[in-house]
């Protein structure tokens, strides 16, 4: 064991340049530094210290890593040359692992590493040793500085940063062409030997794929790889330390290498013919059916253009590319018509969007197909001569005049005959109709321009055979005008004279409206209706007119209204003209004209009142009398309340009575003695807390026996106010009720008390003080008075 590793170490030693083995040698102090230095430092003693020069013997200072003896790893040997071999020195190693890694024989000065040392943690430690006198504990050399090199070995193998690569390169590249580079690490000292040094090569992915050794580049090995034929490739690229020779350490890498896609392949048609079918009553922009050529590439490179190049119904078809499906939608472009023509013949060319041009001697990137496409035959609604009507007719016809005629056929071989119709919904009033045979219209009510001057119907066709199939078309009816109005003033004209008018004076402008519309324009003429010796009217030949008076000074105590009729006339033919009268008052004014006051209002007032007028009048007329039925109802009321507030009235006493009692003083309140006693009534008294509406003269009745049972005269009391229609309704007697005979719990009532026989003691009341000595007289005295009769 020890024969090898020093062989090994002179191996080593050999490989290890001298400039390298120089470096490794520590700096020593020779007999011609520092010689004949003194420093003197006063001691203990009194003496000068004299520093001494150093000499120091060494021997190695390099140490391999990776040791796997079992004893600690021999690294030098440390020795000065005042060392006599007598043991009075004493070696001290300092620095990067002192004492832990690196421990030293204090006598000898051999340094030993205690564990396996690995370069790629720590390339090198620097240590500090010193050597001191051993019973003085003084230095007798300066501490020294000198450095532990690792040397290195091939114990780790190379490694790449990623464990899978991911890489693409364009289809139908050439050979050659770089992919990506791949690089390994190996954590050796690339310094020393060929440990660092790193090889590349493939293991698989050949022959489609190579790498430089050097650079760890791949490249594509074969021309023209096609995606379409292959579009992914694994490939494992190795990375070998030691140059690639024979006992390396190595490691690997996948490398996932995808085709891209280039535009290599021309689209192509599955079919040399399409056929296509289409109703012909579809209208334009309907979608008759799709072409689609396939293309190998994806992407852009798979994207193309349909187009019609040739064919009969280039005019009557068009074809639009669908860019999310690649498709070719033909839609039509002009009506269909089975009766014209029942088939068309389309060629339809797709071709690529992007072509790369280093690739056109692969083309060409387009292809044709041939679209047949049929009409089939429906049955169609009639068809209108034309898309829309008008017709032009003057107010003035008469009913039943044809305005215009609509036409329409069956475009059908059939040819069914067509009934007409008008739509009522865009003719309300009913002032046209139509002939169902011949389409033609005619007025049923007088027109009038000016209520409405535009009429749009809509007339409905339908074949007589099927009459669900209909067409519509709109007819556009203009009212011309006809003059069948006069014009009038334009507005109402409040229009006063002042009492010191001047002959001449303007006083008024006035102006007209007509409802016609004459070609040429309006034209009015004013003039008055006859000669009036106050006013004039002169024309201002622009539809206006001057109201002017002909004398000086109008009194409005004489006549404070005058009435001036102007007639206005246009020039139309016929000429129509109406008659306006103004109304004029006279007002006394200041000296500038203004007005300040007037006898007569000069308004024209309508000849009747609106329906808002009448409206508030009638609202006004129902509020006054719910105002005098409520004030009725309330006086009423008010009649019925108690005039009295009786004492005597039990109804007064429930309600509001609310002090403790009245004592033995209170008697008025109900006379118990009537049911103790029903012969003690003779005469009925009339209620005083309402007034009496009827006065009845009461009935007398005959009173009950003595010994009549109260039950018996309550029943003949209410008998008696039963058929008495003069008894009041608030009969006191009529809100008791008679409990019965035999009760087990017996009346707790004190109404029966005076006629009982029981023996009862009512001293006690006696005892409650002077409030309850009327109690006491009735009860416990009537008893006394009954015991001495």
């Amino acid at each position: 064991m020890i024969i090898q590793q020093v062989l090994l170490l002179l191996l080593l030693w050999m490989c290890l340049p001298h400039s390298c083995y120089a470096e490794m040698l520590f700096r020593r102090t020779t007999d011609h530094q520092q010689k004949g230095f003194v420093a003197r430092v006063s001691g203990s003693d009194g003496k000068a210290l004299h520093r001494q020069k150093r000499g120091w013997m060494w021997n190695q200072f390099f140490l391999l890593e990776e040791y796997t003896g079992s004893d600690y790893q021999y690294v030098g040997k440390l020795h000065s040359d005042q060392d006599k071999g007598d043991g009075s020195l004493k070696y001290i190693l300092s620095g990067d692992g002192a004492g832990t890694l690196f421990i030293i024989d204090e006598k000898t000065g051999d340094i030993h590493a205690t564990r396996r040392i690995d370069r790629e943690e720590k390339a090198f430690y620097t240590l500090r040793a010193q050597a001191i006198n051993r019973r003085t504990l003084r230095p007798v050399e300066p501490e020294s500085e000198f450095v532990i090199k690792i040397h290195d070995i091939n114990d780790n193998e190379p490694t790449f940063p990623e464990e899978i690569y991911t890489a693409s390169v364009p289809e139908m590249s050439v050979v050659g062409t770089s992919v990506v580079q791949v690089t390994a690490t190996d954590a050796d000292d690339p310094s020393y030997g060929n440990s660092a040094r790193v090889i590349y090569s493939i293991l698989q992915g050949q022959p489609y794929f190579s790498v430089e050794p050097e650079t760890g580049i791949i490249r594509t090995a074969l021309p023209n790889m096609n995606r379409e034929n292959r579009e992914q490739y694994q490939v494992v690229i190795q990375a070998k330390d030691m140059g690639g020779q024979m006992g390396g350490l190595s490691g690997t890498t996948t490398v996932n290498i995808t085709l891209t896609d280039v535009n290599d392949n021309p689209p192509r048609f599955p079919q040399n013919t399409i056929h296509l079918r289409i109703p012909e009553s579809s209208p334009v922009g309907t979608a008759i059916g799709s072409v689609k050529a396939t293309d190998a590439d994806t992407g852009k490179n798979a994207e193309m253009e349909y187009r019609i190049v040739d064919g009969d119904g280039t005019d009557m078809f068009d074809i639009v590319t669908q860019k999310d499906t690649q498709e070719g939608i033909i839609t039509v472009r002009k009506p269909l018509d089975y009766e014209t023509r029942r088939l068309y013949t389309l060629k339809v060319e797709a071709e690529n969007t992007h072509v790369d041009p280093r690739f056109y001697y692969l083309g060409p990137f387009k292809d044709t197909t041939i679209v047949k496409i049929s009409v089939e035959d429906v049955d169609e609604p009639p068809v209108f001569s034309r898309s829309s009507y008008l017709f032009e007719v003057h107010e003035d016809i008469e009913v039943g005049t044809i305005i215009g005629t609509v036409m329409a056929r069956d475009p059908d071989s059939a040819s069914s005959p067509i009934r007409f119709s008008l739509d009522r919904h865009t003719d309300l009033d009913r002032l046209f109709n139509i002939h169902s045979g011949n389409g033609s219209i005619y007025t049923s009510k007088p027109l009038d321009r000016e209520i409405s001057q535009w009429h749009n119907l809509s007339v409905i066709a339908a074949e007589i055979n099927n009459p669900k199939d209909t067409t519509r078309v709109s007819v556009y009816v203009r009212i011309l005008d006809v003059n069948d109005n006069a014009p009038q003033f334009a507005v109402f004209y409040d229009t006063f004279v002042c009492e010191n008018a001047r002959a001449g004076q303007l006083i008024q402008t006035i102006s007209a409206v007509d409802k016609d519309d004459p070609l040429g324009g309006q034209k009015f003429f004013f003039s008055l209706a006859a000669v009036n010796p106050n006013f004039t009217v002169q024309d201002n030949e622009d539809n206006t007119a001057r109201i002017l008076t002909r004398r000086n000074g109008f009194s409005r105590h004489e006549i404070s209204t005058y009435f001036l009729p102007v007639v206005i006339s246009d020039n139309d033919y016929p000429i129509q003209s109406s008659t306006g009268t103004l109304t004029i008052r006279v007002c006394t004014c200041d000296n500038r004209g203004n007005m300040q006051s007037c006898n007569a209002e000069a308004l024209l007032l309508p000849a009747g009142l609106s329906t808002g007028a009448l409206i508030a009048i009638l609202l006004c007329i129902i509020i006054l009398l719910v105002i005098v039925v409520l004030f009725a109802a309330l006086k009423r009321q008010r009649k019925k309340e108690p005039l009295i507030l009786s004492k005597e009235d039990i109804r007064d006493n429930i309600v509001s009575y609310n002090d403790e009692g009245g004592g033995e003083e209170d008697t008025q309140a109900f006379d118990i003695g009537t049911l103790r006693n029903p012969a003690a009534i003779e005469d009925k008294k009339l209620r005083r807390d309402i007034i009496p509406e009827t006065l009845f003269i009461p009935r007398r009745t005959p009173s009950a026996p003595n010994n009549t049972d109260v039950r018996d005269f309550i029943n003949q009391r209410l008998k008696e106010h039963d058929i008495d229609p003069s008894a009041p309704p608030y009969d006191s007697l009529a809100t008791y009720a008679y409990e019965g005979n035999d009760s087990i719990a017996e009346s707790l009532s004190s109404l029966e008390s005076g006629t009982t026989e029981g023996d009862q003691n009512y001293d006690y009341l006696r005892e409650w003080g002077p409030r309850f000595n009327k109690l006491a007289e009735m009860y416990g005295g009537g008893e006394s008075d009954k015991d001495t009769s």
